[in-house]
């Protein structure tokens, strides 16, 4: 696994500030400027390499925004449906309200589509915070799904530390960084 590209665009992604937090803008996490082809291409292929290794499951879970272009390509690449956390209620009965809590901002998600005894993977772009996906897999938990397995791309900080600690769930990382002096450095890839 070289994901050449990969690495080359988080070396390449600059850096903002939200107030006091370090923002990676980078095409996977915020489709900006524009995902290439070939760097979502070459993201799939492993993530589906070890999406495979979880055996079968009933849904590819992805949180809004930008794991819907993962999820949705993977989708098709494997054959099995994806249910997306939105940030906005639709009202449907059974609809779950998950409260989240980022480093740069505080909101709500909704689930819809996940019961009971699914068995799911979850993929997104980014864990800097957890507070998303810790919120998330908490939820998860009390509705009794099934979690397989948990994929993410770029994981900035020692948040999934924490997250594997809490809920002795195992994330696979393709993409380790930090941010030091205002640069992306790759502790891992």
């Amino acid at each position: 696994m070289s994901l050449s590209l990969l690495r080359q665009s988080l070396l390449d992604a600059p850096i903002i500030k939200k107030g006091d937090y370090p923002y990676v803008v980078h095409p996977i996490t915020d489709g900006v400027p524009e995902i290439k082809s070939e760097l979502l291409k070459e993201i799939i292929e492993e993530m589906e390499k070890r999406i495979k290794k979880c055996g079968s499951f009933d849904k590819i879970v992805t949180i809004e925004a930008m794991g819907i272009p993962l999820a949705s390509t993977l989708s098709l690449k494997i054959k099995v449906p994806f249910v997306i956390i939105r940030k906005r209620s639709y009202g449907l009965t059974g609809e779950i309200n998950v409260e989240q809590t980022t480093g740069y901002s505080k909101s709500k998600l909704y689930i819809n589509g996940l019961k009971k005894g699914d068995k799911i993977v979850i993929v997104d772009d980014v864990l800097s915070t957890g507070g998303t996906l810790s919120a998330i897999i908490s939820t998860l938990k009390n509705l009794e799904v099934i979690i397989k397995g948990i994929f993410i791309v770029v994981n900035k900080g020692n948040a999934s530390k924490k997250i594997i600690d809490k809920f002795k769930t195992k994330i696979d990382i393709l993409a380790n960084i930090d941010i030091v002096e205002g640069k992306v450095v790759i502790k891992e890839i």
